[in-house]
């Protein structure tokens, strides 16, 4: 990705949000964007990238959009709307109008995020008009091709112009569910990314959107919490393998780990701690932060995992969760307690695959090899990826070599 493009999709949400707020319609904003982006081609790489390129954008894009409805039917109507709305012109410092683009920021943020809308139109319209992601690219990220892609943007659009879904900012009342959704899309969009080495880009997409969420919501712990989660995650992907192998933490060259992301994570973390009002996002930050701050697997701090798992817990009391504190319990009381807790959970995850490959490892680690392969035979055929099954394939076939 060249330099232009580089700055065009950072300036991209700005402007989409922008515009959708003026012409009330997401459609035309995005059709807009996209006629000031090839005209930003076409110029920045002679005359340079300016100053402010998203107030450059906007004032493009809204000429255009301008004399698109000036055509239509209704245009005068519309035009005499607009022509009285208070903008920066092409000589004025857009960034004198820094807050409304900040609240526009946010209400695209929030209107892409809607609980209205179904989960993957929530995903494909937050890459495509927050992010700037083009239509081909959010398409090959999640394997589906360009014509469903398009299809699922426009049914979104729709839904949102005919179910009359708000374009605004949360109310207070309602700010704590609606933020929790809008989170949520930007972790599933970085898991997305982790689950598979095709669709790696993924990841700097949703720490990206996740740098975005932070600046325009400094106040909320949460948003820094998803942020530091992200950045701890990614620190460790150098050491995780590569495309067809899976490398596990106790495995890990630790040498390879990305510092600078994790001193930028903990201190995210540390500040979290210190409001005193922890969340989902910020416990399992916390839980990322105490692997990474270890030298080596033995000298992680097990019993520091258990505690945060434990509040982990109350706020969020699911079956993985409560997988991922057993794992952790393996290391401080044994794998015997462990299984037994792993066992429990059989009934809640037996769709799971890491809640079978858990328990064939807790199963070899107390010498019950025999139903330690059968358990990795469930978790080898749910598992999701050609990689992971691969990768649980080759323990199991180490366990029967063993017998």
């Amino acid at each position: 990705m060249n330099e232009v493009e580089c700055t065009f999709r950072d300036a991209h949400g700005q402007a989409v949000a922008t515009l959708a707020r003026i012409f009330n319609d997401l459609s035309l904003a995005e059709d807009a964007v996209q006629d000031a982006f090839a005209t930003a081609v076409d110029r920045w790489p002679r005359q340079g990238i300016p100053a402010n390129p998203a107030g450059w954008i906007v004032t493009t894009a809204r000429n255009r959009a301008v004399d698109t409805v000036r055509r239509a039917a209704r245009g005068r109507e519309l035009y005499a709307q607009i022509a009285s709305t208070a903008l920066p012109g092409p000589a004025a410092d857009p960034r004198d109008d820094g807050a409304t683009m900040h609240d526009d920021q946010l209400r695209l943020i929030f209107t892409c995020c809607h609980r209205g809308l179904r989960v993957e139109h929530q995903v494909a319209l937050t890459l495509r008009l927050v992010a700037g992601l083009t239509v081909t690219e959010i398409a090959r990220a999640f394997l589906v091709s360009e014509a469903t892609m398009a299809k699922r943007l426009v049914r979104a659009k729709y839904k949102i112009k005919t179910a009359h879904i708000p374009y605004r900012i949360p109310s207070d009342a309602d700010l704590p569910v609606r933020l929790r959704t809008v989170l949520s899309v930007v972790y599933l969009v970085y898991n997305a990314g982790a689950d598979s080495r095709e669709r790696a880009d993924l990841r700097g997409e949703a720490i990206r959107l996740g740098r975005v969420l932070a600046r325009l919501m400094p106040d909320e712990p949460e948003v820094a919490g998803l942020l530091a989660l992200m950045l701890l995650s990614e620190a460790r992907v150098p050491a995780q393998g590569g495309a067809s192998d899976v490398v596990i933490l106790r495995d890990q060259d630790r040498a390879l780990w990305d510092r600078v992301l994790i001193s930028e994570g903990h201190d995210i973390v540390r500040t979290c701690i210190r409001r005193g009002l922890p969340g989902p996002f910020q416990l399992q930050a916390a839980i990322q932060a105490v692997h990474c701050a270890a030298p080596t697997f033995s000298d992680t701090d097990w019993r520091q995992i258990v505690a945060l798992y434990d509040q982990l817990f109350v706020i969020m009391p699911t079956p993985v969760v409560a997988l991922n504190r057993a794992i952790a319990v393996a290391e401080t009381s044994g794998p015997h307690v462990a299984l037994a807790q792993v066992d429990e959970l059989a009934a809640d995850l037996a769709g799971y695959h890491l809640l079978h490959a858990t328990r064939g490892t807790m199963l070899r680690r107390v010498g019950r090899d025999a139903e330690a392969i059968t358990a990795f035979d469930q978790a080898v055929a749910l598992a999701p990826t050609v990689r992971e099954r691969d990768f649980l394939e080759r323990q199991r076939e180490a366990l029967a070599r063993l017998g």
